[in-house]
């Protein structure tokens, strides 16, 4: 004799709150790795006389890599190029992501363009770049009266 099992409707249904959470985390926290595209993760720091970008481009060389500022915009763009596939293997999984990138960010004041430094090593692109003499930080001293 079969077990016979009720059917629920809404058993299968997700809460709107649970249809958020995998919104966000497959959006924000983990991303679709089956869309194509190539975004580095980079830190933008600043000291007293520089912003410090660090890039994570992890398989490039120099000449992989352009970057521009122009208008406090910097642009960081580039390709990864995928190996000639072997036709003796059958893929699995594919994950590595493949192409052109272009990554810009709004630098936060002006800066001297001409003046940038940047190294590439283990797969981080470093850059610094400093900042026009007008938005530094500059003390006045003030002089005492002889009142």
């Amino acid at each position: 004799m079969a077990n016979l099992t009720r059917w629920d409707p809404f058993q299968d249904m997700m809460t709107l709150r649970e249809a958020m959470n995998q919104l966000f985390e497959e959006s924000f926290v983990r991303p679709d790795l089956t869309r194509g595209g190539f975004v580095p993760a980079l830190d933008l720091s600043e000291t007293e006389d520089a912003f410090m970008v660090e890039a994570a481009v992890p398989g490039l060389k120099p000449e992989d890599l352009e970057v521009t500022v122009e208008n406090n915009l910097l642009t960081i763009k580039g390709e990864i190029k995928h190996e000639a596939e072997e036709t003796r293997r059958n893929y699995h999984r594919v994950e590595r992501r493949y192409g052109a990138f272009q990554r810009q960010v709004t630098l936060p004041r002006t800066v001297k363009a001409d003046a940038i430094k940047a190294s590439l090593n283990n797969g981080v692109l470093r850059l610094e770049i400093p900042k026009a003499e007008e938005v530094k930080p500059r003390r006045i001293l003030i002089n005492p009266s002889n009142n």
